[in-house]
């Protein structure tokens, strides 16, 4: 719901005033599933929800039957007969609504576990084992803000250096490390100050703020989940809400909560009609308080800025990439699910830099091939489901726009994939031509589904040259790059030039906005311009700074083409920009390894991470198999030496069973165990495979240096090294 339009005047001239996005860190929340999100589940519940209404006219067309039956004076027999059919249909009606209610709950499968049963089982176990927990929780915390303990600071960790390992090393990306806090000048040149906004409406007898989309998807989302007896047109009309909530204007936003009667959830009292609330924390740079900052809600602006240094730090070549790492802030109006939407958060950006005449990729040919779940606009828009294509089809077909773009893609799935998202869980979603900013050339959001929807998580954008251009007009200094020629060129430049005199004598105080969106009209605009003020003196133009059309006559502009030598090309470099939610890669990455199996006993079942190990908090355990001085010095020793291989591991040498301690560590998601039942040699079990090998002392570092950092799998290990049986191993 954040309109974040452009303030640059020099890009912005014939658009419609359209909606800017930061990918990411700019978006709205977490997506639901919708009927263009989700076709096969809706065509589903949409058949269910039909087959109940015709049931429920049935039991109605059957009952006044059985009424009519008894007034005529009917025999018992003929009357019971009718009532047992009547009792037969209520069943199959409570049959199809069981159905529906697993449809809509996600147990399609019939498992029992809805999403929500599932999402609660998972965030007991990551706070009860410290992954995360609300921050200042002795004072009852603070809405949005979360503490990572020891498990989850070092899962986030490792998936912040394997980003690095996979993005900023591999790709010979220039690292930078920008201040959280922002002057007000740069992010008034980005658009934030004045459009960095989300719709709040007020509790009017309380004051209680809550944002709007977020009181009208829940509100489509109670009904579609609870009222079973709704019609599907009915359902449908909530389903379509859902699906444009990001792009409805305020009014229509009160419309349709004054249209649903929404109040607010607490009170019940009426709400006030919408209003933008900038999300950005401001503050005060200095005692004085006379320069005016905000923490940084996305990590970019700092790249934009130092293009210049970084241009020449690269040699003055293109392209090239610049990555950051930190947190970013958002005074979220109403947060919640979880890690999901949060005040403050970690991304990871990338802004690659490029020529707009050139976005090929040298390395493109190594992601072509790749097939996973894409959802391109075309059939988001006909009502279609995500389905598997191949990469270089997509670019080859203009279904994704350039091989850069389509560069990034790749190597995101195979960073979310190697990471331990399931693959038939992720999806690349194409931005409707209603999401785009007028100036994005394509845009692709990495979504992934978890108990609460699909969620983007990783933005990639071709931003064009938006952001550089935006910074050059507000601070004149030119971030540019420039193309030599081996020898000069003659080259027809298109040339605008307005009259100052008469516009200043049309529009007065507003000369300057039409003078700078004249200027910036692109060839085919400029020269349409020309024609038609040749055939009719004037013509209708969109000024989007003004946010409204001016008649620009003859005499207030000169637009002709000159042949001139040139030795370089000047020019503005587009972005292709990656952007990276950490927290919501986390979180969705704990629900695809979170699985739950019996005990041995059968009388219980236990909580299991299935982490990779390159993502585990701790890669190994280490615990001798009875309290023994023997046994607890070679757990030391072998501790010591994974240690200094770089392998995180943990001592248990306490008298529980070795069955609890192995269910303990599962649950962390360590991958391996060891355990010491002899002086000379110990076994190793995996944890989802519960099989063991046997190991000598001294080569266990190697073992499970090579397994952890993936020289090896763990089905190599066991060609390798006998197996061990033992009860233990199978708590």
């Amino acid at each position: 719901m954040r309109s974040y339009p452009a303030t640059v005047s020099s890009l912005i001239h014939h658009c419609t005033f359209s909606v800017l996005r930061r990918t990411l860190s700019l978006r709205s929340p977490a997506t639901v599933s919708t009927p263009m999100a989700n076709g096969s589940t809706t065509a589903t519940e949409d058949s269910l929800r039909r087959a109940l209404a015709d049931k429920q006219s049935t039991i109605d067309a059957r009952g006044n039957a059985i009424r009519q039956l008894k007034s005529s004076g009917a025999s018992k027999s003929e009357i019971d007969e009718a009532v047992k059919a009547l009792n037969d249909l209520k069943l199959e009606k409570t049959s199809i609504e069981n159905q529906l209610k697993a449809s809509i709950s996600g147990d399609v499968n019939g498992s029992g576990t809805s999403r929500d049963a599932f999402r609660q089982a998972v965030v007991n176990t990551l706070e009860r084992r410290l992954f995360y927990i609300p921050s200042f929780k002795i004072y009852r915390g603070v809405a949005g803000l979360y503490d990572y303990g020891p498990p989850g600071c070092a899962v986030k960790s490792n998936v912040l250096a394997f980003w690095r390992q996979h993005f900023v090393l591999e790709e010979d990306m220039l690292e930078v490390d920008c201040p959280c806090v922002t002057p007000e000048v740069v992010l008034k040149a980005s658009g934030h100050v004045d459009k960095f906004t989300d719709l709040m409406v007020k509790d009017e007898k309380t004051g209680n703020c809550y944002r709007a989309d977020h009181l009208l998807k829940d509100y489509c989302k109670d009904k579609l989940e609870n009222d079973l007896a709704m019609s599907a047109d009915k359902a449908a009309e909530l389903k379509h809400v859902l699906a444009v909530l990001d792009d409805l204007s305020g009014e229509q936003l009160g419309a349709k909560i004054k249209e649903y009667g929404i109040v607010a959830p607490d009170t019940k009292n009426p709400l006030s009609d919408p209003y933008p609330f900038n999300l950005m924390f401001q503050t005060q740079i200095g005692p004085s308080g006379a320069s005016t900052g905000y923490m940084r809600p996305e990590t970019a602006q700092g790249i934009f800025v130092n293009f210049k240094d970084l241009y020449y730090y690269n040699g003055n070549k293109l392209p090239f990439a610049a990555a950051q790492i930190g947190q970013a802030f958002r005074n979220e109006i109403s947060p919640r699910q979880g890690l999901l939407r949060v005040r403050e958060f970690t991304l990871a950006e990338i802004e690659h830099f490029v020529d707009p005449d050139d976005k090929s990729h040298p390395k493109y040919s190594e992601v072509k091939d790749l097939k996973f779940l894409m959802f391109p606009r075309d059939e988001q828009m006909s009502g279609q489901s995500a389905k598997v294509l191949c990469l270089g089809e997509a670019v080859s077909k203009g279904i994704v726009n350039n091989q850069t773009l389509a560069y990034f893609i790749g190597r995101v799935y195979l960073f979310l994939t190697r990471l331990g998202i399931d693959e038939k869980r992720l999806r690349f979603r194409q931005h409707l031509p209603n999401e785009m900013a007028h100036y994005a050339a394509d845009c692709w959001d990495a979504e992934i589904e978890s108990s609460y929807g699909w969620i983007e998580c990783v933005g990639i954008a071709d931003r064009s040259a938006y952001d550089l251009r935006a910074h050059t007009d507000k601070s004149n200094v030119a971030l540019v790059a420039q193309e030599k020629f081996a020898a000069p060129k003659e080259v027809e430049k298109l040339v605008i030039t307005p009259s100052k005199k008469e516009l200043g004598l049309a529009f007065k105080g507003s000369q300057k906005m039409v003078a700078e969106a004249l200027e910036a009209m692109d060839e085919k605009e400029a020269m349409d311009m020309k024609a038609a003020l040749e055939t009719k003196g004037e013509v209708q133009f969109e000024v989007c700074t003004l946010e409204k059309t001016v008649t620009i006559k003859k005499n207030m502009v000169s637009i002709s083409k000159e042949i001139k030598k040139e030795h370089q090309r000047t020019f503005t470099p587009s972005v292709i920009e990656p952007s990276f939610g950490i927290g919501r890669i986390i979180y969705c990455l704990y629900e695809h390894s979170f699985y739950m199996r019996p005990s041995k006993a059968g009388d219980e079942q236990l909580n299991v991470f299935r982490f990779p190990p390159l993502v585990a908090p701790i890669k190994c355990t280490v615990f001798p198999l009875v309290q023994n001085q023997q046994y607890e010095e070679v757990a030391k020793q072998i501790s010591r030496s994974l240690t200094a291989a770089g392998i995180s591991n943990k001592k248990d040498i306490t008298g529980t069973s070795i069955g609890k301690r192995y269910a303990r560590t599962d649950e962390l998601g360590v991958p391996f165990a060891v355990t010491v039942d002899s002086t000379s040699s110990v076994t190793i079990r995996e944890r989802d495979s519960k099989d063991q090998i046997r190991v000598n002392v001294d080569e266990v570092a190697a073992v499970i240096k090579d397994v952890s950092e993936g020289r090896c799998k763990w089905n190599d290990i066991l060609q390798k090294y006998p197996a061990h049986t033992s009860a233990s191993a199978d708590e």
